[in-house]
């Protein structure tokens, strides 16, 4: 059964880094699209990034591409979200997502419903 695991998450000040993580149980020799969303009680859950597994090709929701990098590590099975300059208003909950797809062109961080995987999340703070 496919799983998601976040962790990195924390509370930091203004303008610092963080690396979040997502480890996973996916089919190895299987294509994924691996996401990262995150979500404000306030908003929809917004897509910030997605990888495609095949070939590690990535696409970012709008505004994201600047301060914010996915990575992955197929060999420990781990997905990274990079998140330098941070701001207050990144402080959200964090979700891995992961979906089966053939194509890296249908691979893009949205909408949430077209992710069939999902962890719990993982908590980021900005204080300014």
């Amino acid at each position: 059964q496919e799983q998601l695991l976040e962790s990195g998450g924390g509370s930091v000040a203004a303008g610092e880094s963080l690396t979040l993580s997502c480890e996973d149980s996916l089919r190895s020799g299987d294509a994924y699209c691996m996401a990262w969303f995150r979500q404000t009680p306030a908003k929809v859950r917004e897509g910030v990034a997605a990888l495609f597994t095949d070939d590690g090709s990535a696409n970012y929701g709008d505004s994201m591409e600047a301060r914010f990098t996915i990575s992955r590590d197929s060999a420990k099975k781990k997905l990274y979200l990079q998140m330098n300059n941070l701001k207050p208003e990144d402080s959200a909950m964090y979700f891995c997502a992961a979906v089966r797809v053939h194509r890296p062109s249908r691979c893009v961080p949205g909408p949430a419903r077209d992710y069939d995987y999902w962890g719990h999340g993982t908590r980021v703070d900005v204080s300014s």
